[in-house]
């Protein structure tokens, strides 16, 4: 009798069904097992193979610096030991509300009676001709990774179309395999979600310098070739001999299975601040979800909306609060942070910059009623860390701003002498003497 048929036994845990063995879905269900260990019986099912990986890494994978198993998060032993059912490679095929179950490619059906949705998103696609062509790729999983690593090891060529956060690290990866790579972006700047026009300038400079074509303004018309990809033929004419193609122009929800279930979708499943769908005993968690008409593709909040998750799943009250969204590039050697604003929305907004373009060091930070909403940091990023924090608390940051620029350090050891400087003058007063500063 196949998993699902069985009907409800008295005293037997509810069955928790989790559609995605990503990042996203599973960490919601650390949390749970963090709070409630035994509260569900757990089937997680994947369309991949591989157990748990950390996706944010594969760039890593794909320059040689890494191997999948050092980047896997959670080893197939790790279910087992939590008496979990993995169910690895067979996709999810329909959601059926009405008989709380789910459908998978090879026809078992799972019924549940809680169902963590957790699909991700897809890569985005160009309506360009060429797509199809077989060394044409998308970099979003271990098997673009794999295919990418066997192209190049016969290759001397490859482009690159996409220049924000995944495009470049995927040219990375691929110049550190040898390959000539050059990179073709739509915008004017590259990685212009997360850089303002300073930073992307040192970015470039950095990029060419390490032997990268960057190709800006750069729309692509056609990927040429008749049984495989020969070039890419931008729309001012000019064409870019390539032996393979790695697509990185964005990702989209993967919605397809809740709009087939009739949940309420958007842009993405939408959900609540408990990450609860328009059905209640489904969730909904990472790049697949809208929460407020707010998408997701990095890690730091959906970090957040998995502790929600499984705080609610365990029983809990905690509700989601996106959080300053923060990114850095992964590429070695070249630093580059960024969270919140990347420019003044307002007049009323203030920016505050430090740019040394011969160090290739530039910091920004962005004010809104003596508060932090924004800094993006190229060649110095160690105070990102605390940037985001007192972004995340809204600190306000008067007492301290003409030294925010220069970094956490300065600022505490600036308002330390302050503090000592202003005891020394009270003592002096209490005294009765005359304080006077060197």
């Amino acid at each position: 009798m196949r998993n699902g048929t069985v009907g409800k036994a008295p005293g037997r845990r509810p069955r928790l069904v989790v559609v995605g063995n990503g990042m996203a879905g599973m960490r919601a269900v650390e949390e749970l097992l963090a709070r409630a260990p035994d509260r569900f019986a757990i089937t997680v099912v994947g369309a991949e193979l591989q157990p748990n990986y950390n996706r944010i890494l594969l760039s890593s994978v794909l320059a040689g610096d890494k191997t999948l198993e050092e980047i896997v998060i959670n080893p197939r032993s790790w279910y087992g030991e939590r008496g979990i059912r993995l169910i690895a490679g067979n996709a999810v095929t329909a959601v059926d509300r009405a008989a709380r179950q789910v459908v998978l490619a090879d026809g078992e059906t799972l019924v549940y009676d809680k169902l963590l949705l957790a699909t991700g998103s897809k890569p985005l696609a160009p309506p360009i001709p060429g797509l199809a062509l077989p060394n044409v790729r998308a970099f979003r999983d271990i098997a673009d990774v794999e295919a990418m690593i066997g192209a190049a090891a016969s290759s001397r060529r490859a482009v690159v179309v996409g220049g924000g956060l995944l495009g470049l690290e995927a040219a990375w990866g691929l110049k550190r395999r040898g390959l000539s790579v050059a990179v073709v972006h739509l915008m004017p700047t590259l990685m212009e979600r997360q850089l303002d026009v300073a930073a992307a300038a040192l970015l470039r400079r950095e990029l060419e310098g390490r032997g990268i074509a960057i190709h800006t303004n750069a729309q692509t018309e056609e990927i040429a070739g008749a049984d495989r990809a020969e070039a890419i033929v931008l729309a001012d004419g000019r064409c870019i001999e390539t032996d393979f193609v790695v697509l990185a122009v964005g990702i989209r929800p993967n919605i397809a299975l809740a709009q087939a279930a009739e949940l309420d979708v958007n842009r993405g499943i939408v959900v609540g601040d408990d990450m609860a769908t328009s059905d209640r005993d489904i969730y909904a968690v990472g790049e697949c979800i809208e929460h407020n008409g707010q998408v997701f593709g990095l890690v730091a909040p959906i970090w957040d909306q998995a502790s929600v998750c499984g705080s609610r799943l365990a029983g809990g009250t905690d509700v989601y609060v996106p959080p300053p969204v923060f990114t850095s590039l992964k590429i070695t050697g070249v630093d580059v942070f960024s969270a919140g604003a990347l420019a003044a929305a307002d007049p009323a907004d203030q920016e505050i910059t430090l740019h040394d373009a011969k160090r290739g060091i530039y910091k920004k930070v962005i004010l809104r009623d003596d508060r932090m909403v924004g800094c993006v940091l190229y060649g110095s990023v160690s105070d990102g860390a605390w940037y985001v924090e007192l972004m995340r608390e809204e600190v306000d940051v008067s007492a301290f701003r003409d030294q925010l620029g220069f970094g956490r350090g300065f600022v505490e050891q600036t308002t330390s002498a302050r503090r000592a400087r202003d005891a020394a003058m009270l003592i002096a007063e209490a005294a009765g003497l005359q304080w006077q500063a060197a």
